[in-house]
């Protein structure tokens, strides 16, 4: 049975426009990024002579809108561009369509119009930073929004009933070919010891999927006269906020205590497993995520892959991992400690393609609408909205 072909749809209060796509996630292949290709529905008699236009933009996002102080908004425009739909400025004939845009303005008439935009090769993935859980409103951010309007002209003020907004992602997945598996050693010396400590660790391979646990093998040689008396790893996140600071955040995100120890002249070959899950850090703040749409789940951010040549700063959150194997060393005068780190990348797997001819003709239409939750409060301008059951 071929998979349903499956519409996004929001149109807004007073019908005058709406928006069909046929995705919300669209991928950056690092040397390419999947367009924005969509169709725009107006209706003539609410446009009332006004114009149709729709924008994509990209928001670095730094605070809650009820933050703002003295006129300063809390977040920062990375791209925007927009395009006037209707009236249109060419033939609908003479454009080139995708196949959804081709099926969509078949099946929606003669009063739907195709838009595309394609995504500069300089901005960020969509990514954020865990509330605490006290926080409400939105938080840091880098955010994707699809926004249709009508009004007299580009600049014109828009009615919110007038107008739709979209939230999209745009997301990275894992490399189709892996790099070299870390691995990394260190010998160290100590004072009144003739013979060092040496410390190696490994992983099996550079990048693991979300869900995936990471085996660490630790190999200790221990020829000084100290005792190793614990063994701790941990798995970190590193977030740098590069658009507007250099804050950094560094999180671990999975620990191993294992109160293991190694004596004096003696050896250790094991492997130790941890599981870097947002489950298991639901209350931390500061961790990044991976962009997500209102109300539903998402995960620990993918490490950022940065093309050559793009300057870091307008990236808006970077995100790197590593292994970190942390030794403590006892002695006479007090423990030290001794470590190592295994860079590593946590991404998700790239999906099956599923080829557009092999997509059912009959499409499937979900709404863009807000989820009326419990404990949440209605906000006519939200634009972070998900598709409602059917």
């Amino acid at each position: 049975m071929s998979p349903k072909h499956i519409i996004f749809k929001k149109i807004s209060k007073d019908k005058s426009v709406g928006v069909y796509l046929g995705k919300r996630d669209f991928v950056d292949r690092v040397d390419s990024v999947d367009p924005v290709d969509g169709v725009l529905l107006v209706d003539p008699e609410q446009l009332k002579g006004k114009k149709a236009y729709v924008t994509l933009s990209c928001t670095f996002r730094y605070g809650r809108d009820d933050m703002d102080v003295l006129g300063i908004a809390f977040k920062r425009e990375i791209y925007l561009s927009t395009r006037q739909i209707y009236p249109p400025l060419q033939d609908k004939d003479q454009g080139i369509l995708t196949r959804v845009q081709d099926k969509l303005l078949r099946k929606l008439g003669h009063n739907a119009y195709p838009f595309f935009f394609e995504f500069p090769d300089n901005l960020p993935c969509s990514v954020g930073l865990q509330p605490a859980l006290t926080d409400v409103g939105k938080h840091c951010a880098v955010e994707f929004e699809v926004k249709a309007f009508c009004a007299e002209s580009q600049d014109a003020k828009v009615r919110k009933r007038s107008s739709v907004r979209l939230m999209i992602r745009k997301v990275q997945y894992a490399p189709e070919k892996p790099g070299p598996a870390p691995c990394v050693e260190t010998t160290r010396d100590f004072l009144m010891s003739d013979k060092p400590l040496h410390l190696e660790a490994s992983l099996e391979k550079q990048t693991y999927y979300h869900g995936e646990p990471l085996n660490v093998r630790v190999k200790i040689r221990n020829d000084s006269n100290k005792n190793v008396r614990n063994i701790i790893l941990s798995a970190e996140q590193i977030a740098n906020v590069v658009l507007y600071s250099s804050d950094s955040y560094m999180k671990a995100v999975a620990t191993e205590d294992s109160g293991d120890s190694v004596d004096s002249g003696a050896k250790l070959d094991k492997v130790y497993s941890l599981l870097p899950l947002l489950t298991n850090n639901r209350e931390m703040r500061g961790i990044a995520l991976d962009g997500k749409l209102k109300h539903e789940d998402t995960n620990l951010a993918s490490s950022s892959i940065i093309k050559e040549g793009v300057l870091k700063e307008v990236l808006g959150i970077l995100v790197s991992y590593r292994i970190v194997v942390k030794l403590i060393v006892g002695g006479i005068m007090g423990s030290s400690e001794v470590g190592v780190e295994l860079p590593f990348q946590l991404m998700h797997p790239k999906p099956d393609a599923v080829k557009e001819s092999e997509l059912e003709d009959e499409m499937v239409f979900e709404e863009f609408k807000r989820s009326y939750l419990k404990g949440t409060i209605e906000d006519e301008d939200e634009g972070n909205v998900s598709p409602a059951e059917q």
